[in-house]
């Protein structure tokens, strides 16, 4: 049997093994192994299992995933982001949708002390939704502008994503997350102004919030304090060379510990709590990671990821017509599978195709964030949508999912305003990195 056939029977079952409810991690390796074994024998396989794991995860860039996750754990256990999300309500709160307009800055602040989608939706919704209960807005509304202010995270730098494709691809992380800063600034004030109109239109989906006076909201900016110096060390760092992307990972989890000893707002229990989600986080995320590994050195040795090439490549369709075909096929695979999963999985498939069709590998990992974006709040899956679910059992999932569908819609319109303007991604990337 050729191959290629094996690699194809193979990626077959491994979909079989994820519907059938076997770990994204056991599926890949088991799959991976099987499929080495069909193609070089026992022995071989062997030596290439105990290579694989240590060579995947025994990596300086991957350093950066835990510690980002203990910095975003520690900054929405010690007030931070408490202190964040009152300050922006004091200037917003008067406004159309005042709350979630706070929201969708709240996480944009978050994601850029983290750079975890989930972490911001789950923190987002313990702080938010109470205050938006108490003043009678709709969940529709409410909560899906948490669950799409949730995405910013994996967007707006630091992003693990971005982390974790640039370390696939063999690409400048540096650059990644200076091609998320201004696709995330436009996308977070889509956000806002939707949430504006849409309240302007029905009033009575956010009721306003009672006014502050200047004193108040002068006062309420210095509880910005703490976060804002926690991104400009983080971003301040990065962009002017003093460390790199890595590094900024042990710098930002060192600093939000300065902080929260400054603040006094960590507790013991809280810093162990967040020390036991990181290291859970940070192994599930080493085993798919492994899992990965081991299956793409089968599906390269199969011969299956140059045949995809030249398939590809002898359809008449022009460059960005494959490249919209690649992002179709990402939003329906990230309807049906976790994020990080998908990255490790398809990335190193579909790389050498983006290459080969001379498509910048920076302007294709920001449309490749922006499509997982979309993912993270589309049924079925919709893996902000469920964190958020298991944290409000009393809301219906379908409110939330129908809340925030206006919202993908303008995810994929920004999608869209990259492609047509390639320089909203590659502009700070191609002037600031040299």
């Amino acid at each position: 049997m050729d191959s290629e056939i094996i690699g194809i029977l193979f990626f077959i079952l491994l979909f079989i093994l994820l519907f059938a409810g076997m770990p994204i991690g056991f599926a890949l390796l088991l799959t991976g192994f099987l499929g080495l074994v069909s193609c070089f024998g026992v022995d071989a396989t062997l030596y290439q299992l105990g290579m694989v794991p240590y060579s995947s995860v025994a990596s300086d860039a991957l350093c950066v995933v835990p510690l980002f996750m203990l910095t975003g754990t520690l900054a929405s256990r010690n007030g931070i982001i408490d202190g964040m999300y009152d300050a922006a309500y004091k200037w917003t709160g008067t406004l159309p949708g005042g709350l979630a307009i706070t929201s969708i800055g709240a996480c944009a602040g978050f994601s850029a002390c983290t750079g975890s989608s989930m972490a911001s939706a789950a923190t987002m919704t313990q702080v938010a939704w109470p205050e938006m209960k108490r003043y009678h807005y709709k969940a529709s509304l409410g909560l899906g502008s948490i669950a799409a202010g949730g995405t910013l995270g994996i967007l707006i730098p630091p992003s693990i994503p971005f982390i974790f494709y640039g370390i696939l691809t063999e690409q400048s992380v540096g650059k990644l997350f200076l091609a998320g800063i201004i696709p995330g600034v436009l996308l977070s004030l889509f956000f806002m102004i939707y949430i504006i109109v849409k309240v302007k239109i029905d009033p009575s989906l956010a009721p306003a919030g009672p006014k502050t006076s200047w004193n108040e909201r002068l006062i309420a900016l210095r509880n910005l304090i703490p976060g804002a110096i926690l991104i400009i060390i983080i971003l301040g760092g990065i962009w002017s060379g003093i460390f790199s992307p890595t590094e900024a990972g042990g710098v930002s989890a060192f600093s939000v510990v300065i902080l929260s000893l400054v603040t006094r707002g960590l507790t013991w229990k809280g810093f162990t709590e967040s020390l036991k989600m990181t290291v859970k986080i940070t192994a599930m995320a080493s085993q798919i990671l492994i899992g990965s590994m081991l299956f793409n050195y089968f599906i390269t040795a199969s011969g299956l990821t140059e045949l995809l090439v030249n398939f590809v490549q002898s359809l008449a369709f022009t460059p960005t017509g494959i490249l919209v075909v690649i992002l179709a096929i990402y939003v329906f695979l990230g309807c049906l599978m976790e994020s990080l999963a998908l990255t490790l999985l398809t990335i190193p498939i579909v790389f050498p195709i983006i290459t080969r069709l001379g498509i910048d590998p920076i302007l294709f990992g920001t449309l490749f964030v922006l499509t997982m974006e979309m993912s993270l709040v589309t049924p079925p899956i919709g893996m902000n949508i469920f964190v958020m679910g298991g944290m409000i059992p009393d809301v219906p999932m379908y409110a939330i999912f129908r809340g925030v569908l206006p919202f993908v819609f303008i995810i994929a319109f920004m999608v869209l305003l990259v492609m047509m303007f390639p320089q909203l991604a590659l502009f700070l990337p191609n002037h600031v990195i040299n």
